[in-house]
Formats: C-alpha cells, structure tokens, sequence
C-alpha cells in the first residue's frame, strides 16, 4: 500500500504559507500607506505613489527572472540533481545582483531628473526624489529577497519564505513610525523612512536567510556549491530569460490594460474611482489563492517533469482546478455574501458604497476563470512552453479586454468598464484550456536541464 498522499493534500500543504506570506505582504503595504498619510500627510503618499510605476516595471523583471528560474530548479529538484539546482540559482542571483546594482548606481546618479521626465509635480518632487533614491540605490537587497523566495520554492519550501516575510514585515512595521517620528534618538526622515525601513527589514532578513539556510543544509543555501556557481553560465541564462522575459512582458500588458480601464474609470468621476479602488482591494485578494495555486501547478509540474513523470502533470492541472473551484469559489461566494460590509470598510459615502458593490457583483466571479486559465498557463510553462499562453494572453487583453471595456462603458456607463472583466477572462479561460488540450498535450514534453 502506498504512503504517498493524496495530491489535494499537499497541494494545501504547499499553498497556505504561500497564501498567508500574499496576505501578509499586502496588508504591510496598506499599512505602510496609513503610517505615511496619517504621521506626516497627503503628501507623502502622492510622493510614494509617483515612484509606483517605476517600481513595478523593476519587479517586472526579477520576477521573471524569478519565474524562469523557479521551472528549471523544480525539474532539477524533481530529477533528484541538487547540483544543477547550485547552478540556475547561482546563475541567476548574479544576473539580478549585476542588474540591481546598474539600478543602484543610476538611481543614485539620476533619481531626481527620471521624476521630472515623469511629471511629477513640484510640491511633491523633493519628497518623491527622497524616496525613491532610496529604494533603488537598495534594490539590490529587493531583488535578492525576491529571487531567493522564489527559488526557494521551486525546492517545495513555502514556509521559510513565510518566515523571512514575517521577519521582514515587523521590522518595516517597526522602523518606519520610529523613523518617521524619530524614536529613540533616531533621525527622522520624513517620507524616506519608508524606504530606509524597507532596507533595513530586507538587510536583516536576508541576514537571517544566510544563517538560517546555511544550518539547515537548505538546497538554496549560500554554501560553497552555491558561491561557485556565482556566475553567468550563458546556457543556463538563455533558458531562464527564455521562460522569465515571457512573465515579465505578460506583467507589463496586464500592468499597461488596467492603466486604460482605470482612464475609463476616471472619466465617470471621482465616486466612480474611488469605488474602483475599493472594489480592486478586494478582488486582489479574492484572487490571492487563484495566482498562488497557478504557482504551485508550475512547481508541481515542473516537478513531476524532472522526475520523467510528465504523465503526473494531467493529474496536477485536474488538482489545480478543483482547488481554485474551492478557495477561490469560495472567497467569492463569501464577498457576494458580505458585499456591504467589505464595501464599507473602504468607503463611507453611502452612495460610492452602493456604487462600489453593483460593479463588485458584476465582476467578482471572473477570479473563477481567471484562476483557471492561470491553472492551465501554470502546467504549460512548467514544460518551457511559455510564448503560446502569453500571446493568448495578449490577444485577449488587446483584442477583447480593451475594445469591450470601452464600447460597453459608452454604451450603459461605468459598469461597462466592469463587464469587460468576466467576458475577457471567461475568453482567456476557454483559450487557454483549449490550447492546452488541443496542442500542448499532444506534444512530446522533455526536460530543459
């Protein structure tokens, strides 16, 4: 009799910490947000806004080089070959180190002019340029963090990446009101405390990792094996850009469409922005288990491919699937429940709450279809398959997304603009499931390392 459990089991097992480190994450940056406006003012959260952009175009990238990654350490962790683990780890933390610190030195050099080029406005640039300068002259720890993380679950570990955040998080959550209001015979710093709290909390966690790694004999440990595998091995680099810059360019069209919808937004006013925001709080984390169980079957998968058990994957994408009927189906139906509450604790006007729930009732579901085309990519891109799910991505945000959101809201108003969420991602579902039944299962799936 087998002692192996059953796949939903350990599905569960490697998604909770992954789900909580996503909750955590989010509510440190809400937080963070309310230490900035209600310890110094408006304007250190517009003089924190400004850089948004910015930053999330630099996650872009090491997430996927992060992503690339992550497929090819679980087939090696999967093959059972911890040495090729040692290498795409270390091939890839040298390319973020050696992008990051380009960053560093041109965001020291060039913060304050790169914000102008941005339009931001003159009342706000010092605090902006602070801010800013900051964190990308200390990019290089964010970028560490992100890719070890990452990595670290490519090895089936979600839980000392739950630890390293939590560190993370009470530090930040510690640093920033002290150096905000300069405790403890600390320098105050205005909005930059924001960013020297970030640095810190990252210096000392990934302090922690070293040590914490290193004695437990960790696969991503900072050992001798790992130290000589610190640089570029050009093979192994084109497979992790191959898969990475895929993810980062799929983050980008996403990122670019929802810049369109919220004009759209806007143009209805600021009740209907307001309510936009509120409405997106929510849906981002009712989606939270959907991203995290996409990740899992990308890990799983890549796993299972490793060991010469390509077979497994049908398996892992039916496991995914019922997972993401259950959580995120879930969630849902708990938000449509209390829809009145949750609405409420963003917003107070009674009208914007009205408004805020009838676009969250049109939309909601969609995290459903979503999370099951992203179950579906997920398994693809565990093979190397990455470019066919994106430009179905593509073509759904460009072709249908888009035009739908703009036609609908001129033809029955704002919730126009929400409708375009169930209809574009029913559509991606159903292309990307038919992708993968019709093309990518027939296919001949083989190791790329």
């Amino acid at each position: 009799m087998s002692n192996t459990p059953p796949l939903w089991r350990t599905f569960l097992v490697f998604l909770a910490p992954m789900m909580l480190s996503n909750i955590l994450q989010s509510l440190f940056g809400t937080i963070n947000n309310v230490y900035l406006g209600q310890m110094i003012g408006v304007d250190a959260l517009a003089a924190v806004s400004v850089f948004f952009p910015v930053m999330f175009l630099l996650i872009a990238f090491v997430m996927g080089l992060s992503s690339g990654a992550t497929v090819l350490i679980g087939q090696a962790w999967g093959a059972g070959e911890p040495e090729k683990v040692k290498a795409v780890a270390g091939t890839t933390l040298t390319i973020a180190l050696l992008g990051s610190a380009i960053i560093a030195v041109f965001g020291g050099l060039f913060t304050r002019q790169l914000l102008i080029a941005l339009a931001t406005p003159a009342d706000i640039l010092d605090q902006a340029s602070a801010y800013a300068r900051i964190m990308m002259i200390t990019m290089p720890l964010t970028f560490v963090f992100i890719l070890l993380t990452a990595m670290m679950r490519g090895v089936g570990d979600t839980l000392t990446p739950l630890l390293a955040l939590s560190i993370s998080i009470v530090v930040g959550l510690a640093a920033t009101p002290a150096l905000i209001k300069g405790w403890f015979s600390l320098p105050r710093l205005g909005v930059a405390s924001a960013a020297w709290a970030s640095a810190l909390s990252g210096l000392l966690t990934l302090l922690w990792l070293v040590v914490h790694l290193r004695r437990r004999r960790h696969p991503i440990a900072f050992d001798n094996a790992l130290l000589r595998n610190m640089r570029p091995n050009g093979t192994l680099l084109r497979k992790v850009m191959h898969l990475g810059i895929a993810s980062a360019v799929g983050m980008a069209v996403f990122s670019l469409a929802e810049l369109v919808l919220l004009g759209l937004v806007n143009g209805f006013g600021s009740d209907a922005t307001a309510a936009y925001g509120a409405v997106n709080q929510v849906m981002s984390y009712v989606q939270f288990p959907a991203m995290s169980i996409a990740i899992s079957v990308s890990i799983f998968g890549a796993q299972a491919i490793g060991r010469g058990h390509a077979d497994r994957v049908g398996a892992i994408v039916r496991t995914g699937i019922l997972m993401n009927l259950v959580l995120t189906g879930g969630l849902v139906a708990l938000a449509y429940l209390f829809s009145r509450a949750v609405m409420s604790f963003f917003i107070i006007d009674v009208a914007v709450v009205d408004l805020a729930q009838g676009l969250l009732h049109i939309a909601l579901w969609s995290s459903v279809p979503l999370g099951m085309a992203a179950v579906f990519s997920g398994a693809m891109r565990a093979s190397g398959t990455v470019w066919a799910p994106l430009s179905v991505s593509i073509f759904v945000v460009a072709a249908i997304e888009v035009p739908s959101a703009i036609l609908l809201s001129r033809a029955i108003g704002v919730d126009g603009v929400w409708a375009a969420y169930p209809i574009t991602f029913s559509a991606m579902f159903l292309l990307q499931m038919s992708y993968y039944m019709l093309v990518w299962r027939k296919r001949a799936v083989r190791r790329l390392i």
